[in-house]
């Protein structure tokens, strides 16, 4: 029933056909069934129309920023704009523009939504399901269709605590039909209480699925559901975010230690569910790394899925558009620029950090010169995966109509041998060495729309995958790749084994931590030949071991939408050293030498700036026009080498490029992050009370019950200084 659920999903959802049917006809109309008479849960296909609203209701999605509804995803969105990922200040790291509750910028609303519409409501999701479990616990079925059926209703419920949890610390618990309008009165309850809430559902969760999930999970045609395997991960991650320093201030051992006592023992059960690190039987230059973004029955990978169709119109639509997104313009994307700071500081091929990498230096630093301009040289093999330069192979399956777009556009034989050339040149020789100017033109009929290096990150590589899984129509309208059924991945099995890792790190478990870690890196193409890049101390030395999960953690996960959590847990923009006004002593960082940043040898992202780099052409081409047929470098007398194929035996490929980008190009560093009006540069600053959020003014209007937090404005009091403590036992 893999199209009921996956293929199919708009809010609300509901078949009109048999709930036996697999066809991508299943679900043709849209009903709301959150306002139901009971009598629907005395049936199996009753009930299970509910479950699939829920799941319309809560599945993360590509397609939107983060939200009380959705997390982030790898767009450059204002939480992974507060990241190393991508320039330009995201709202959390604005210098200028501090977030506020009652004036100025205010406070992203990740805790209410919209009063008055259930439907836009993060209480209103809860009330849904709630209303859900219920019915089904009240209906006539028997104990085992209820079952199956609840225990993808208790994940959902956590799953929407657990989004409310990592920002507010404390929030009402809720667990009758309540309707979210004005006068509801429930006040916050600690953190302690809402992360044992949630356990207790993902524990019920697991429990309920078991019978049906834990002999290989679904069927095929169910692949996509929730599993007992997706409750104990999304049980992991919250108790990794509880033993973090975020919610764990004086490194209370024993949160690490039960985290990991947990999560060592309930890891088998996961497996039994089908997970499991993707490979494949042929892993070239970590093909593998890529290819399981792309996997479209059974991943072992995809833990925790939405998956997407490729139906063009109608109540069935349900498009991913990621590879809309980071496709470049001459392909009818958008593209997305990569920030110089983390392709800076990616792992060079011997898996140890660049020497010239100033960050996480209780790593080794590789013995491997990193080469700033030419940074595609001897790199880890996720890098090419992760991002595309000028250069490069990334072949599409696609069609002339990408010249019905833009008859400019080039070809490549309908994109199976497209290469990518961004390099860019200047109309005047005076902004060539100017990072804010923007009158550089790209390559190829790239022009104005063109990034310096792009995210390629869970793309759709032809090259890597000949069953693309969208319907290329390139139209001036609509980007050729907008009809994708590319499934998104909220939570990867490699990330099962780095939370452990993690807690196994943290519970004095060094040995098990590092087997874990060396999993990870085995899969992206290391081997124990050298240790899998790993230094020989990290089984002796605790805070080396951390820093090197937390830094596998930013390669493996990057623009995947997990950064800024992590960024957050470990309290990395200024170590947890600064106060928070008000706030007792209990918020004081007292564990890891009282600044995590210096524990670890992590240089804190407050004070640091992101810049963009882009490729030129040399000095000696002159300056070009405006027009795709004005490339300086093809009208002087300048060629193309061939693009690096990324299928062949990769570093004779390299040193080709690199000699090319010697004779033709030149590295400019652009302007990322902002300049103020004199043209001083600005630097990310993160207030230390953005580690736990404030209340907006209309979710404590909504309800007059919930105290502010400490470190925001009470709007209820007259911008007086919040009160709710998330740490404080009740």
């Amino acid at each position: 029933m893999k199209t009921n659920i996956i293929k199919v999903f708009g809010l609300g959802l509901i078949a009109s056909m048999t709930i036996t049917s697999c066809s991508d006809d299943f679900l043709e109309e849209k009903k709301n069934y959150d306002n139901v008479n009971t009598g629907i849960y005395d049936t199996e296909e009753g009930c299970l129309r509910r479950v699939y609203d829920v799941y319309s209701w809560c599945l993360p999605t590509v397609n939107s920023d983060p939200t009380w509804q959705y997390p982030s995803t790898g767009s450059n969105d204002t939480q992974a704009q507060s990241t190393e990922e991508y320039s330009g200040f995201g709202a959390f790291v604005d210098p200028q523009n501090p977030l506020s509750v009652m004036s100025g910028t205010s406070v992203p609303d990740y805790f209410f939504g919209t009063p008055n519409n259930i439907q836009n409501n993060a209480w209103g999701r809860i009330r849904n399901i709630n209303d859900a479990i219920e019915g089904i616990s009240g209906g006539a079925l028997s104990q085992e269709k209820k079952d199956e059926y609840l225990g993808q209703l208790y994940f959902f419920r956590a799953w929407c605590y657990y989004n409310l949890v990592k920002y507010y610390g404390g929030v009402p618990i809720v667990t009758e039909v309540q309707d979210p309008v004005e006068g509801v009165v429930n006040p916050r309850r600690s953190a302690k209480a809402c992360i044992d809430f949630i356990l207790s559902d993902l524990d019920q969760s697991a429990k309920m699925l078991a019978d049906k999930t834990m002999n290989g999970g679904w069927s095929s045609d169910e692949w996509g559901m929730v599993t007992t395997g997706t409750a104990l991960a999304l049980k992991g991650r919250v108790l990794l975010l509880w033993a973090s320093p975020l919610f764990n201030r004086a490194n209370d051992e024993t949160r690490w230690k039960n985290a990991y006592t947990q999560m060592k023992a309930e890891l088998d059960s996961i497996n039994s569910c089908g997970y499991g690190l993707f490979t494949s039987t042929n892993n070239v230059n970590g093909s593998d790394f890529a290819l399981q973004f792309n996997q479209s029955d059974k991943n072992p990978e995809a833990v925790f899925v939405t998956l997407y169709n490729t139906v063009q119109a109608g109540d069935g639509q349900k498009n991913s558009n990621w590879e809309r997104y980071i496709r470049p313009k001459n392909t009818t994307g958008s593209g997305k620029n990569a920030s110089a700071m983390l392709i800076d500081m990616f792992p060079m091929a011997d898996g140890k950090r660049p020497a010239s990498a100033d960050t996480y230096t209780k790593l080794e630093a590789s013995s491997m010169t990193y080469d700033r301009e030419h940074p595609f040289m001897n790199r880890d093999p996720r890098f090419y995966r992760t991002f595309a330069f000028p250069g490069f192979r990334w072949a599409y399956n696609g069609n002339s109509s990408v010249q019905e777009a833009d008859p400019n556009n080039p070809l490549y034989d309908d994109g199976k041998n497209y290469e990518l050339w961004n390099y860019v040149w200047y109309t005047d020789l005076d902004d060539q060495g100017d990072p804010e100017s923007g009158n550089d033109y790209g390559a190829d009929n790239l022009l104005t729309n063109c990034s310096g290096v792009y995210v390629r990150k869970r793309s759709d590589d032809y090259d890597v995958n000949t069953n693309s899984m969208y319907t290329f129509t390139g139209t001036a309208s609509n980007g050729g790749f907008a009809y994708s059924a590319q499934p998104y991945i909220e939570l990867r099995y490699a990330e099962v084994l780095l939370n452990l890792a993690e807690v196994a790190c943290g519970a004095g478990e060094l040995t098990d931590a590092v087997s874990y870690l060396k999993q990870v890196r085995a899969r992206a193409g290391y081997t124990g030949e050298n240790n899998y890049g790993l230094q020989s101390n990290l089984e002796s030395d605790q805070a080396a071991c951390m820093s090197a999960i937390l830094y596998e953690r930013q390669i493996e996960f990057a623009y995947e939408g997990k950064r800024f959590d992590d960024l957050r847990r470990w309290m990395l923009y200024d170590g947890g050293a600064t106060k928070v006004e008000g706030a007792p002593s209990t918020w004081t960082l007292t564990g890891w030498g009282g600044n995590t940043c210096t524990w670890l040898g992590f240089k804190q992202l407050n004070g640091q700036r992101r810049e963009n780099m882009e490729f030129r052409v040399a000095d000696k081409y002159g300056v070009g026009g405006t027009t795709a047929d004005s490339d300086p470098l093809l009208k002087n007398g300048g060629t193309r080498c061939a693009a690096v194929d990324l299928r062949k035996e990769l570093n004779p490929q390299l040193e080709t490029l690199k000699t090319w980008y010697n004779d033709n190009l030149v590295r400019k560093d652009k302007k990322g992050d902002s300049y103020d009006q004199n043209k001083v540069k600005l630097y990310m600053n993160f207030l230390p009370r953005y580690y736990f959020l404030g209340l907006t003014q209309g979710a404590q209007n909504n309800n007059k019950a919930l105290e502010q937090t400490i470190g925001w404005e009470d709007s209820q009091h007259g911008g007086s200084a919040g009160t709710f403590d998330p740490l404080a036992d009740e």
